[in-house]
């Protein structure tokens, strides 16, 4: 694991020293081995200051931070027959032959068909990039589980697993890079080619017994396919139905599964996760902080989600604590049930949509998971990357996504007074005989039962601010030379 940069300068100069900017703001998620690439040439070394840039000269070039914590992967960039790669993700299964060794064999042929190839037909969480003689290929996967950014001004074209890194090389307007699509970037600039995305099956008529029994067996199945290559995982635990079902899911891949709960002192949910735990028999982490830890991380956290947002700063806090103690304990593997809500309409204000309309409700959902990559992934994925973990979804399978949107939204919601919702995944956990407290218990979002939420409004009013004031106070402290 690492992060990714990618340039193209427009007048057709050296773009290298860019793309050394680039990488140096991004050191954070990888800093073992650095490397440069043009289309015909790598350089590597392990430090950015001893890296030989003087050496490389184009208007094209790639760039690559890697981190050894995850044994799976190799420095980067590697050269082809005629082109330089980096990749950044896994694919879901892993590959039998695990690095880049395999992504160059299938693009040699012709790599823009190629690469169009990967992104349309294999599952996974991953980002690429290709450099040729006169520009770059970058794509991503479907779901946009792992973060990738595009952005350009009148000098250069580049991408970056964070926003920040293009910042740092003057590149104001940074956007998402689209997932499922493949960009070509040369002097021009950007060419977003469509080549797979989300979108809105027909709507099957089908029973809730039949549509938990199918559901069950797809999550089995993603969860088999992320365990596949490692021996033990984390999960983020609140003792609530996504995440008991994950972890109960990675029981049964016979795995080691390790459950972390964080919180603030005198959170009742802690309580509750730790039941949770001792009913499936798996072992808990639960680490408890104080409104001061708040303060003292949401800087930092801030830095990594980009965003004066506080909601996702909400979140990112425990998430930001839940990787670190990953860290600690010696994982790689981190697993989470984002995506869930999305797909099986667990958040409160579904409620709204499900009374104007069930069609209401049904686009809405289509719309919220389509767009989770920018609202939820890419958030957690660079709180993660700070701590050298690596952050996998089982609900962001293609196949469990696919399958969840072509359910009747009834099986989802029965009324607009559902007060469980998620009705047909609560179906799941039954006929796994997970325990009824677990089945049925209430949504609650992790910024309010962690005690987050109401710490940063403590805080704001210390300071004699609303939330949303205080919040933009710090993000515009610490960015104040970027943004």
């Amino acid at each position: 694991m690492g992060a990714i940069a990618a340039a193209v300068n427009k007048k057709g100069e050296n773009v290298v020293p860019y793309v050394a900017t680039i990488l140096k703001e991004l050191t954070h998620r990888g800093a073992d081995v650095h490397g440069i690439a043009t289309p015909n040439s790598v350089e590597m070394a392990k430090t950015l200051g001893s890296l030989s840039i003087e050496k490389v000269e184009s208007d094209i070039a790639l760039g690559y931070n890697f981190s050894s914590r995850q044994s799976q992967g190799s420095p980067q960039p590697v050269l082809g027959g005629n082109f330089a790669l980096i990749f950044e993700g896994r694919f879901f299964p892993p590959s039998k032959t695990p690095g880049t060794d395999e992504i160059v064999e299938r693009l040699t042929p012709d790599p823009e068909i190629q690469a169009r190839n990967i992104i349309g037909k294999l599952d996974g969480s991953y980002v690429l990039a290709v450099a040729l003689h006169n520009k770059v290929l970058a794509g991503r996967d479907i779901t946009g589980v792992n973060s990738l950014y595009y952005g350009e001004n009148d000098t250069i074209c580049a991408i970056a697993s964070e926003q920040k890194a293009l910042w740092t090389v003057g590149i104001i307007n940074v956007k998402s890079f689209p997932p499922g699509n493949l960009a070509i970037i040369d002097a021009s600039g950007f060419t977003f080619q469509p080549v797979k995305a989300i979108t809105q099956p027909f709507v099957q008529t089908i029973d809730i017994d039949s549509a938990a029994e199918q559901l069950q067996r797809l999550l089995l199945e993603s969860t088999r396919k992320r365990v596949a290559d490692i021996d033990k995982v984390t999960v983020a635990f609140s003792g609530g139905l996504d995440s008991s079902l994950i972890a109960f899911l990675a029981k049964l891949c016979k795995v080691e599964v390790h459950l972390i709960t964080v919180g603030l002192e005198g959170q009742p949910e802690m309580q509750s996760a730790k039941l949770a735990a001792e009913a499936m028999e798996l072992p808990i982490s639960i680490q408890t902080y104080e409104v001061a830890d708040v303060k003292q991380i949401l800087s930092k956290v801030l830095w990594l989600i980009e965003a004066p947002d506080p909601v996702r700063a909400g979140i990112a806090v425990p998430f930001y604590w839940i990787s670190e103690i990953t860290s600690k304990m010696k994982y790689n593997v981190l697993f989470g049930g984002q995506g869930s809500d999305e797909l099986f309409g667990g958040y409160k204000r579904y409620l709204k949509e499900y009374a104007k309309s069930p069609n209401t409700l049904k686009n809405t959902l289509f719309s919220d998971i389509a767009s989770a990559y920018e609202t939820n992934f890419q958030r957690d994925i660079q709180v993660c990357s700070f701590h050298k973990i690596e952050l996998r979804l089982p609900f962001s399978d293609s196949k469990v996504v696919n399958f969840a949107l072509s359910l009747p939204v009834n099986l989802k919601i029965e009324s607009p007074q559902d007060t469980l919702r998620k009705r047909v995944l609560r179906q799941v956990a039954k006929n796994l005989e997970m325990p009824d407290f677990i089945v049925n218990k209430t949504k609650k979002a992790i910024q309010y039962t962690t005690g987050v939420q109401k710490a940063l409004r403590k805080l704001a009013r210390k300071e004699r601010m609303n939330l949303n004031e205080y919040i933009n106070g710090v993000f515009q402290q610490v960015y104040l030379t970027q943004v």
